[in-house]
């Protein structure tokens, strides 16, 4: 298995293969809504596995189109022509995809490429003019988040983060329930997100593309679910990291660490990130007077999951094709959606992961 988005597709063939409780009618159902407004005319900058799954999902949106693709790969970007019918025009390079700025038919570019490049590539089309749709993590430290976030501010363009699960039905339901008093006071999270990872070569196990380890990549699902389902946002972090194969995981780069964090009302989340056990995605809430458990909790779906009050049965849905149309909400008619992707979000983020590497050199709990 060699990666996050291995990882979370197996989990998803897995769960589609097993016994669920709902209506397989309703499996990727969408709305027979018939749009007329408007599309964000989108170009994905990076064509790996999950840019595709991207373009996939976005054959069936409503509201969004993809109209343009970046990559630094000639094959790959002619084989996207081909099968998106993408003229050549709206085709660009790493070096060359500034002149964005004089096409008007590509209104917002989602950048998919390693960790670290997304703060220079998310500043250059901030400069071009256009709006950033960015993967999480957004960057590989606050700082850099930050910064960009000043850059689209200053261009006058909207920044978006890739947080598919904010606009998941299942987990919008447990948000719901949690802010209508339905488990009572919340006391405890926990969260576990791992798989084995593969190749020793990719990417993921560069510290000078990915930033770090297992953290960047997979733990960064438990630290913003904690905050949606707590519902609060942490004051202090405390940590550990677990090395057993110092090869593959080199200097930078975490196999597993566990981290703990504290929040305003006395709630405490305790959590799982890892390159090193697999079939690990779940999220469990316990308030006093309810619980919410969703196994898988991340997947790309179905998300499944019960409360005290019994299963989760929202509809099941595209998680990449209702972010996408949704986002096009935000940036065309300045939708607020229920939980925030934009650059603030994200930040927020990444100093929880800047304070957990600081507890985890210092020995000490990180007050945020």
């Amino acid at each position: 298995m060699g990666s996050r988005r291995d990882f979370i597709e197996k989990i998803t063939v897995t769960a589609l293969s097993a016994p669920i409780l709902f209506n397989s009618t309703s499996l990727f159902a969408t709305s027979d809504e018939v749009y007329e407004g408007p599309m964000l005319r989108v170009a994905i900058m990076g064509l790996g596995s999950y840019g595709t799954r991207v373009a996939k999902a976005m054959k069936t949106c409503k509201r969004a189109k993809l109209v343009g693709v970046i990559s630094g790969t000639p094959s790959k970007i002619v084989d996207w022509q081909a099968t998106y019918n993408i003229p050549k025009k709206n085709c660009y390079n790493y070096d060359n995809f500034d002149e964005i700025k004089n096409n008007p038919d590509i209104d917002a570019v989602y950048v998919i490429t390693p960790n670290a490049l997304h703060h220079d590539q998310v500043i250059r089309v901030a400069k071009a003019g256009k709006h950033a749709i960015c993967e999480k993590p957004m960057a590989i430290n606050a700082k850099d988040g930050e910064e960009m976030i000043k850059a689209c501010n200053d261009a006058n363009v909207k920044l978006l983060v890739g947080y598919r699960m904010h606009f998941e039905p299942n987990t919008l339901e447990v948000i719901r329930m949690r802010k209508a008093g339905e488990f009572g006071d919340i006391k405890f999270f926990q969260g576990q997100s791992g798989f084995k990872i593969g190749d020793p070569t990719q990417w993921r196990l560069n510290k000078e593309l990915a930033g770090g380890g297992s953290m960047m990549d997979i733990g960064i699902y438990s630290i913003n679910g904690a905050r949606y389902m707590v519902g609060e946002e942490p004051i202090w972090v405390t940590a550990q990291e677990t090395k057993t194969d110092p090869v593959k995981f080199k200097e930078g780069v975490d196999e597993t660490i566990q981290f703990q964090m504290g929040f305003p009302s006395g709630a405490v989340a305790s959590c799982l990130s890892t390159y090193a056990v697999s079939h690990l995605d779940r999220f469990y809430l316990n308030g006093i007077d309810g619980f919410a458990e969703m196994q898988p909790s991340t997947g790309y779906g179905p998300i499944k999951g019960r409360t005290h009050k019994g299963p989760l049965t929202e509809p099941i849905v595209t998680h990449q094709t209702v972010q996408m149309d949704e986002m096009a909400k935000i940036i065309l008619e300045n939708k607020k959606p229920e939980v925030p992707v934009d650059g603030n979000e994200a930040v927020k983020d990444l100093k929880i992961i800047d304070a957990i590497y600081e507890a985890i050199k210092t020995g000490k709990k990180v007050m945020l």
